[in-house]
């Protein structure tokens, strides 16, 4: 019997019958697999058909939280958003953090399931006492922001509200999960997944009560926990810049994403840095609920942009602005305020953008598929007319809507080199030319190339850029365990841990305060390990195969050496890379293919996992 910090109960919402079913699910799911991710890739392999298609009717729209999420302690406003994805075919996620979060706890559950297809535009209104199905024929079509003012003005300002853009209903496969306006979720397309089901929105009444095994203790540490994240040194400069601060750092290091991850510095870096954007630009902050150290940086264009608003962070500006050759703020905070409103990935949004443009540059599109466009770096023009083509999904664009592993292979000859993807998901905003271990976290992330799991940038370079030890690929495992494990299941923020120094050993103790049981770090981790072996697996049976190629990340990096900058000349040495990725198979007890071992899935309670997959001839080594 579950004591506290789960409601252990899954709601099960049917948009084909417009009917809901309230189920509670055994305590060995929290106790193997504590919550948000490792309860929505549990699900979706005991519940998801092998080989369906990820927009049919029957995939698995989850909005999973866990254990600390929402409860008085820090960062603590997340949710993970998760189902088949779109755009990978294999397992897909994000998180976001929302009211949206701490209200499903309140109303007292833990997971949303939705499954089917409404057979018209549809929101759907959670509140305690079960669900209420609404028309949302005159909210198809608008755009996030407005469709976020219009539900909260009707349910209020505490609602939580998720919501999907044009895009989502286009499904464009890039396509995210929006809340609050600027907060996104779901990278591998689950926006396109909730537009598939005509679900334009979910909102979740804020009504309800938190079950807690000791309230007390928890806002005792939690109150502790917030004054030890304001006394950090760094509190003040964060404070300030937020993640925008990395974009020098990056400059300085040669690992800013510049025209399409051709180079590693951009000439107008130093137009848009933090220190920029902060005396510049910025109007004020938000952020999640029950956070004290806010990362949502909202900044204001200027000259003929301005009165655009738009939150700013490192990813979205670094992928709309350098990785596309735009050096002016207030272009790249109009684009962001585009994509958001219409629900794209930034990532994979500017990804779509700088490869067009150098596919176009380099001969492989011709004029006549652009409909008079000829694209071109720093324009901001092209990026829109480019969202357009993505938009429209006709020619050239009915691949750009499908992301940049489909593009490429449309496109065919040499264009899948600058694709920069990993498993079909675009890399985030680091260029890998002399970071081993980065590129090995974005190889073996397990939804594509995203750096949620292992942001190792910073520590790739202060252990040493032509370091491929054994030593570097542990801490990249360590560091999946922790953030895409341990922060992941929770759901809480990350950023006080890897931005602020906040000490580990503080979950533990949120853990037993909110759930009356006794959790160490070495068991969060196992946990990590069995919820990373599964993934791997779902990823398997949903391909049918694996090979040691489908960890390897873009051949731009092994193959085109930087030009400018203090690393001119760099590449990544393949064989090198290679010897380090078979180093993190070995050291994660899977084969040379990268698939787990019997013995590892044995240990880690996965055997019938493993069985059920000997008829697609899948050889599991011991």
């Amino acid at each position: 019997m579950l004591k506290g910090g789960w409601t252990g109960k899954i709601l099960w919402v049917d948009l084909t019958k417009k009917k809901y079913v309230i189920e509670s699910y055994d305590e060995s799911l929290a106790l193997n697999y504590i919550g948000g991710r490792g309860f929505t890739i549990r699900l979706l392999w005991d519940y998801l058909p092998r080989g369906l298609d990820p927009l049919s009717p029957d995939n698995l729209l989850i909005f999973a939280v866990g254990p600390l999420t929402g409860l008085p302690i820090p960062s603590s406003g997340k949710m993970v958003i998760a189902g088949k994805s779109p755009l990978t075919g294999g397992y897909g996620d994000g998180n976001v953090g929302t009211r949206a979060a701490v209200n499903l706890k309140k109303v007292g559950f833990d997971v949303i399931v939705v499954k089917g297809k409404a057979d018209k535009p549809t929101y759907i209104y959670i509140t305690k006492n079960g669900v209420e199905f609404h028309d949302a024929s005159d909210l198809w079509g608008l755009d996030t922001g407005k469709i976020h003012d219009e539900l909260s003005t009707k349910y209020g300002r505490t609602a939580g509200i998720l919501t999907i853009g044009v895009g989502g209903e286009k499904l464009v496969r890039f396509a995210t999960v929006i809340s609050e306006k600027d907060r996104a979720g779901g990278r591998p397309g689950m926006g396109a997944l909730m537009g598939s089901k005509n679900l334009k929105a979910v909102v979740i009444d804020s009504e309800g009560e938190f079950n807690v095994y000791d309230l007390d203790e928890v806002k005792r540490l939690g109150a502790e926990g917030y004054k030890e994240i304001k006394s950090s040194e760094l509190y003040e400069a964060w404070m300030k810049e937020g993640t925008m601060a990395i974009l020098k750092w990056c400059q300085e290091h040669s690992v800013l994403p510049t025209y399409n991850f051709r180079e590693g510095v951009f000439e107008e870096a130093d137009k848009i840095t933090g220190q920029v954007m902060a005396e510049q630009y910025k109007v004020f902050q938000k952020g999640c609920p029950n956070c004290n150290m806010v990362c949502g940086n909202v900044a204001e264009g200027k000259g003929e942009y301005s009165g655009i608003r738009a939150e700013v962070d490192y990813e979205n500006v670094a992928m709309l602005g350098p990785n596309i050759g735009i050096g002016d703020f207030s272009k790249i905070i109009a684009l962001i305020r585009r994509v958001d409103e219409l629900g794209l990935d930034a990532i994979s949004t500017g990804s779509v953008i700088g490869f067009t443009i150098e596919a176009y540059k380099r001969g492989f599109i011709k004029d006549k598929d652009l409909d008079g466009l000829r694209p071109d770096w720093g324009d901001i023009d092209t990026a829109n007319r480019i969202i357009d083509l993505i938009l429209e999904g006709k020619g050239l664009g009915r691949y750009l809507k499908l992301g940049t592993r489909v593009a490429s292979r449309a496109l065919g000859g040499e264009a899948s080199d600058f694709a920069m993807q990993v498993k079909g998901l675009e890399t985030s905003a680091y260029n890998c030319h002399i970071a081993y271990g980065m590129a090995l976290a974005f190889g073996t992330s397990p939804i594509g190339a995203h750096h949620k799991d292992a942001w190792f940038i910073t520590r790739d370079i202060s252990i040493g850029i032509d370091d491929y030890s054994e030593e570097k690929v542990k801490q990249v495992i360590w560091m999946q365990h922790v953030r895409g494990g341990m922060f992941e299941t929770l759901v809480t923020c990350r950023l006080p841990w890897i931005e602020l120094n906040f000490n580990l050993e503080w979950y533990p103790k949120f853990l037993k305060a909110a759930t009356g049981i006794e959790f160490t770090l070495d068991y969060i981790y196992t946990v990590a390990e069995r919820i990373y072996a599964l993934i791997r697996l779902f990823w398997i049976r949903e391909y049918g195969y694996w090979n040691i190629e489908m960890d390897i990340p873009p051949k731009r990096w092994f193959k085109d050496p930087l030009t400018v900058g203090p690393h001119k000349g760099r590449v990544l040495n393949l064989d090198n890379y290679i010897t380090m990725l078979k180093t993190y198979y070995r050291l994660r007890g899977w084969d040379d293919n990268g698939i787990p071992r019997l013995s590892k899935l044995k240990e880690l309670g996965l055997e019938r996992e493993a069985a059920s997959l000997k008829n697609l001839g899948i050889e599991f080594k011991y």
